[in-house]
């Protein structure tokens, strides 16, 4: 996808006018959704991708998508430039075009005063919440403006609360009324790696929380995503630590597991992990037969390229048991890409090999069953200013779940965690199980 440069006036245009105002097109673009199926033929399902930031020409990061049904509109939170600064887009064609992106808030210089937000969470009625910083960011207007709502206080023990996921919503069954919210957060020890997850709740909408807890089995997990299946139990999605095999590592080898509570919270069990490493950033639907989809990034596992380049991608499976199992056999390649350069992995400036990978997968059920999945990218990124990567892109691809017979193939599903077989694919071929030296 070629970029274009924007003159500077006219990126200023873009940056700073009013809420209504349409960004440059940028198309959808014909695409697929792979569907792998054990030993049998992959299934290709017609899907729709497009890199909504293409023109912006800038670092923009960590997506997060809310529908709102009330005005059949889309509204997206990102974090641009560097440090990031939060800005929101909306659509009002389901996905095909864009407003301008707008600061989420300014000072009164005008100057944004939000850093980096996430959680991104729609309550209803015009109502959103994010998180940046220190504090809550409430809407009432559907995104088009915001006001502080609370300050994000520390864990019990006074450790920083980190908050990267949407929050879970219960409602009245009867009036549909917001009856309590439920949030997550993680802290980061004195030990490199090693994480606890951490669980509070609000009966007012987010004006005021519990103290807050950690849940024991938590420990080890940190960005966690919580929905409320079919059955009334509440399936955590959990961002796990890195193995202690894999020594002196980027983050981006944290795995993803499954940790359930059938009382509304109270108990959890263990983390369940589907993978071991290389992919987390989890988003989880209910679907309306009840299956849970759930997408993630894959930062690491994906083989590289027979010329040496690493490759990135967007995943997703399905449980069709309350969250109980997954179909791992027949995962969905949303998106995959290779990256733009060779060399080192390090958490540190100066061009890196990562900087073309993935982040932040959030995903939305649209009204005609479709499901849209916003994503990072940064593989068009190059150095900028102080060797930090510029541009990077925010992407969405427009699909659905397969409907074909599939084969009955559990060979991954049954292969221990932390194996090769269940974690390291060739994007291209879809086949698993090559070895990757860490």
């Amino acid at each position: 996808m070629r970029s274009r440069t924007l003159p500077r006036t006219l990126m200023c245009f873009i940056l700073f006018t009013g809420w209504t105002a349409v960004a440059a097109a940028v198309e959808w673009k014909p695409h697929a959704v792979r569907q792998l199926n054990g030993a049998a033929p992959e299934v290709r399902i017609p899907a729709k991708l497009q890199i909504v930031t293409e023109q912006w020409n800038r670092a923009v990061a960590v997506p997060y998508l809310v529908y709102m049904p009330e005005k059949d509109r889309l509204l997206m939170l990102v974090s641009c430039d560097y440090p990031h600064q939060a800005m929101v887009i909306s659509s009002d064609d389901r996905g095909t075009t864009w407003s301008t992106p707008k600061y989420l808030h300014v000072d009164a210089r005008g100057k944004s005063d939000t850093g980096l937000c996430t959680g991104l969470t729609y309550l209803g009625g015009g109502k959103v919440v994010a998180f940046g910083g220190d504090r809550r960011w409430f809407s009432r207007d559907y995104g088009a403006s915001w006001s502080d709502l609370s300050p994000l206080g520390p864990t019990p023990d006074g450790k920083p609360w980190y908050i990267w996921d949407p929050m879970l919503v219960e409602r009245n069954a009867q009036s549909g009324a917001v009856t309590r919210l439920v949030e997550t957060g993680y802290t980061v020890s004195s030990r490199p790696g090693h994480q606890q997850g951490y669980l509070r709740f609000s009966t007012d909408e987010g004006r005021t929380w519990s103290d807050g807890a950690g849940v024991p089995q938590w420990n080890g997990a940190s960005e966690i995503v919580i929905l409320r299946a079919a059955n009334g139990d509440w399936v955590a999605a959990c961002r796990t630590d890195t193995p202690p095999r894999i020594k002196d590592a980027l983050d981006h080898y944290e795995g993803l597991g499954i940790s359930i509570s059938k009382d509304r919270g109270a108990t959890w069990s263990e983390v369940k992990k589907l993978y071991d490493w290389g992919r987390h950033h989890p988003s989880l639907l209910l679907m309306p037969n009840h299956d849970i989809v759930m997408t993630y990034v894959v930062r690491k596992g994906y083989v590289d390229t027979p010329d040496g380049y690493p490759q990135f991608g967007i995943e997703a499976v399905v449980s069709h048991d309350n969250g109980q199992t997954w179909d791992l056999d027949h995962s969905y390649i949303l998106h995959a890409w290779a990256g733009n350069r060779k060399g080192p992995n390090e958490n540190r400036p100066g061009p890196q090999a990562w900087w073309a990978g993935s982040q932040a997968t959030s995903s939305v059920l649209l009204p005609d069953g479709a499901i849209l999945t916003a994503f990072g990218t940064g593989y068009r990124s190059q150095p900028g200013p102080d060797n930090l990567p510029i541009p990077r892109d925010v992407g969405l691809v427009l699909w659905r779940l397969g409907d074909r017979p599939l084969d009955d193939d559990r060979t991954i599903r049954d292969a221990p965690f932390d194996s090769d077989v269940r974690n390291v694919v060739d994007p291209v071929t879809g086949k698993h199980g090559s070895a990757i030296p860490f």
